[in-house]
């Protein structure tokens, strides 16, 4: 089925191998066809014009032969007459030549398509000799030839008979007497005709076997070609499914034995996977160098503002405004560390992280936090969801928004994770609570940096846009809008891995 899908789209290399296949299959064997046809037919005309031409000999023969000479067996184009001999009439050579018989009984059943015809061309039409299948029937001349070969006197080609039919012809002209008789030379054109359906017959029924063999022949090639296809481009898929594996966590590099065509492509991929995993683990080097190079300094400060507060008057007013800047710079160094993490660890080739383990951790510790305020948590998540990226990204996202919402919610929180049903490959994360919500103006603001909407709650206001930073480096949608329970609802929607 996913090779028949894959198949149909016109820009996968089995689309155009395939395409190709049929194209030059469609092309070929027509043409093919033609010409073996038109070759066979041609074939069968010089065939029967052979044929045509035996029984035109034997009728020139019988024709020209004397009845007063028995012992003659022999017919000649130019026919020498013994000299002392009177000239016979017209007529009566016509005569004579009624009696003719070719032997073949179908020069005798009429419309039989079987004809031949003896004429006299200086005489009158009436004396013009057929066969007995012509009935009253006479057959008209062959056209001359476009480019006649000096000295032809023999012309084949398509006349038509008696009834509409279309007949194979074959004459020659026959001169008899002359200056070597002593007698008028006399012209007479012998003709011999077949109908071509038996022509058409043969070449018809030859036809039809062409046709079924290059049809056979066709659906070979091109079933030929759907194997070739499917072994040829077997190795693509195997590195597809291997990639998956290295994608969900399954495997570190791409491993098994490709054809030599591939192998660059394999190793080019190790190194990539290699290269990233390198940077990754520099960028994480990095952050926690930086981490401990700022731990010191905001910890010798924090030292100092104790000391300062023992003091009386304007140095206590100094120390708090320190300490309240320094928490601030905290939360700056510790948001964009994290942001720096984040983007390193997105980076990674692999990671995965199982949905309801997150969950299920998440609630048990909100649920123990905000256990004075009894808010009911009803949670829905769908067995076997993959998120495609690191755990601790998950938990923080997913944890400040149900932290979020524990501190709004009057009663009620519901989360819900399933696939996205309008984006295919993602996850769709839904936090509602029945709280006091927000006004438009106040979801835009909630999700901008370091912005507060209540002083009276603790925290920093950074989980929001944590959850929107995170987001957008996942390529996933952070949105806040009105729940139908009353309060907000957070929609996240993330990129699923496949397990």
């Amino acid at each position: 089925m996913n090779f028949m899908r894959n198949a149909l789209r016109p820009n996968s290399l089995r689309f155009r191998l395939l395409a190709s296949t049929a194209l030059l299959v469609a092309i070929v064997l027509p043409i093919t066809a033609f010409a073996l046809t038109s070759y066979y037919r041609i074939a069968v005309e010089q065939t029967f014009d052979q044929r045509l031409e035996v029984h035109l000999d034997n009728l020139v023969v019988l024709s020209l032969r004397r009845t007063r000479d028995d012992e003659s067996r022999e017919a000649e184009i130019i026919v020498a007459e013994v000299k002392d001999e009177p000239a016979v009439p017209v007529e009566e050579k016509m005569a004579q030549r009624k009696e003719i018989e070719l032997g073949d009984p179908l020069f005798k059943r009429p419309f039989s398509g079987w004809y031949w015809q003896i004429r006299a061309l200086d005489s009158p039409l009436s004396n013009t000799v057929i066969s007995d299948s012509l009935l009253d029937h006479r057959l008209t001349a062959l056209p001359e030839p476009t480019a006649p070969q000096s000295g032809e006197k023999l012309k084949h080609g398509y006349i038509s008979g008696p009834e509409g039919q279309l007949l194979r012809a074959v004459e020659r002209l026959i001169i008899a007497g002359g200056e070597v008789a002593g007698e008028k030379a006399e012209r007479y054109t012998y003709m011999v005709a077949i109908s071509s359906s038996q022509l058409d017959g043969q070449v018809s029924q030859f036809r039809n076997m062409l046709f079924l063999a290059l049809g056979v022949l066709g659906l070979g090639l091109i079933l030929a070609g759907v194997i070739q296809v499917r072994y040829v481009l077997a190795p693509l898929s195997i590195i597809s499914r291997k990639l998956n594996d290295i994608r969900a966590g399954k495997a570190d590099h791409l491993r098994g034995e490709f054809p030599a065509e591939i192998e660059p492509l394999q190793v080019e991929l190790n190194a990539l996977i290699r290269s990233n995993k390198d940077i990754v683990e520099r960028a994480r080097t990095h952050v926690g160098n930086l981490a401990h190079a700022l731990k010191t300094p905001l910890s010798v400060l924090a030292n100092e503002i104790d000391k300062a507060r023992e003091d009386e008057g304007a140095a206590r007013e100094f120390a708090d405004i320190i300490d309240k800047q320094t928490k601030v710079m905290n939360d700056q160094v510790r948001h964009h560390l994290d942001r720096a993490r984040m983007a390193a660890q997105i980076s990674v080739i692999g990671s995965s992280t199982s949905v309801q383990p997150v969950t299920r951790s998440l609630s048990r510790t909100l649920q123990k936090i905000y256990r004075k305020k009894n808010i009911d948590l009803f949670c829905e998540c769908g067995d076997g969801l993959l998120f495609r990226g690191e755990q601790q990204d998950l938990e923080e996202m997913l944890g400040n928004l149900l932290d979020n919402a524990f501190k709004w919610a009057r009663g009620q929180v519901h989360l819900s994770i399933v696939k996205a049903p309008d984006k295919p490959g993602y996850l769709t994360i839904n936090v509602e609570d029945d709280g006091p919500g927000l006004t438009a103006d106040k979801r835009t603001r909630a999700m901008k940096r370091g912005q507060r909407l209540d002083e009276n709650l603790p925290g920093s206001g950074l989980g929001l846009s944590i959850v929107a930073d995170l987001a957008h480096l996942y390529n996933g949608v952070f949105l806040l809008e009105v729940s139908k329970m009353g309060g907000l609802r957070a929609k996240l929607q993330l990129p699923v891995a496949i397990g």
